[in-house]
């Protein structure tokens, strides 16, 4: 007859849930990270957007609508909220910051966003 109640049994059992939290946390810290990932690729798209669509608009020399005015558009169009844009009538840049929220997050908590700037610059000819 074997004896059991050595001071070694539930050892494993507590070794094997360790490592089960362990992983558990670990998949949450990616998971928070790809979705951190996800919306600095969605922000710089955003950005990008709409930075050309202000170049553009200072391009042709349009009055109607602003550039400002384009790039809040096409942040919002891209889920982003335009921050700022530098793009003066008679120049030939457009630079805007748009802002981007990430989420809820798994580890992090809540209220995070993500800030992506972009530049376009226009090409002007020669006047003739």
């Amino acid at each position: 007859m074997a004896v059991r109640g050595g001071p070694e049994d539930g050892s494993v059992s507590l070794l094997v849930a360790g490592g089960v939290a362990a992983l558990v946390v670990f998949s949450m810290g990616v998971a928070d990270i790809a979705r951190v990932m996800l919306a600095a690729s969605r922000a710089q798209t955003s950005a990008d957007a709409a930075a050309l669509a202000a170049a553009q608009s200072l391009a042709l020399d349009e009055r109607e609508p602003l550039p400002e005015e384009l790039a809040a558009d096409y942040a919002t169009i891209n889920g982003a909220v335009l921050e700022s844009c530098t793009c003066d009538p008679g120049s030939s840049s457009a630079i805007v910051a748009v802002r981007m929220p990430v989420g809820g997050l798994l580890l992090f908590g809540d209220d995070r966003a993500v800030l992506a700037k972009a530049r376009a610059d226009v090409d002007m000819p020669p006047p003739a």
